[in-house]
């Protein structure tokens, strides 16, 4: 996958809106991956880390609304919801569901290209010169340090990049594989060994860690409070 490129997903029963989206997104230099339903979508998602979710809420089996809570218990992916109700209510159930905007059908491919863009651009910047609170823990990723009472730890490349990712993405499950690719480390064994480290550095007691917790056959997440 090329650095930089944003990934997103796009879930939606209709063909010829989900390719219409897909090519319409990939001239604009985004990386597009597609689903045809809620089923298809869940396996996406557990094997890729996408920046934003493109959801349909008309779909056969599970809705887009259901699928949007079921999502976001575990995950704080934006998620632009479609939908061909334009009812006050409908919107506002997709809302309290977690969702960040909501576009009616039809639409003009410019405008969800620029809502795209507004909500990538609020749930990805981290500002490097902020001091970043996990529990008791305060990050300065700037000069890649960490504080912890009287404590002051270091941080590494790999453990910088992958702090970058959590902190952008409280509460979202990250695999090994993600981990990997993040911090460019192959060994299983070596990302366990980062995350133990890690641990050392925010936790007050990382034998038993509340903030950087292990989701066991799945994989890691970081709570920030």
């Amino acid at each position: 996958m090329e650095k930089n490129k944003k990934h997103i997903l796009v879930i939606d029963d209709d063909d010829r809106i989900r390719d219409l989206i897909k090519e319409y997104l990939q001239e604009k230099n985004y990386i597009i991956s597609t689903a045809s339903d809620a089923e298809k979508a869940k396996i996406k998602i557990s094997h890729f880390k996408f920046d934003l979710i493109v959801l349909d809420v008309m779909m056969p089996g599970q809705s887009g609304f259901e699928l949007t809570k079921e999502i976001k218990k575990r995950d704080s992916t934006p998620i632009i919801l479609l939908t061909a109700k334009g009812e006050v209510e409908s919107r506002i159930e997709g809302l309290e569901l977690g969702a960040d905007d909501y576009l009616g059908k039809p639409f003009e491919p410019k405008e969800l290209l620029l809502r795209i863009k507004n909500i990538i651009s609020k749930s990805t910047k981290i500002n490097l010169n902020k001091i970043r609170q996990i529990g008791e823990a305060h990050v300065d990723l700037n000069k890649m340090s960490i504080k912890l009472g009287k404590k002051m730890s270091s941080l590494n490349n790999a453990e910088k990049k992958v702090l970058i990712e959590m902190l952008s993405n409280p509460g979202k499950t990250f695999s090994r594989s993600q981990i990997g690719l993040i911090s460019n480390i192959s060994q299983e064994r070596s990302i366990d060994v980062m995350i133990t480290r890690l641990r050392q550095k925010i936790e007050l007691d990382p034998k038993k860690p509340k903030y950087l917790q292990t989701i066991r056959g799945s994989g890691y997440v970081l709570w920030t409070e």
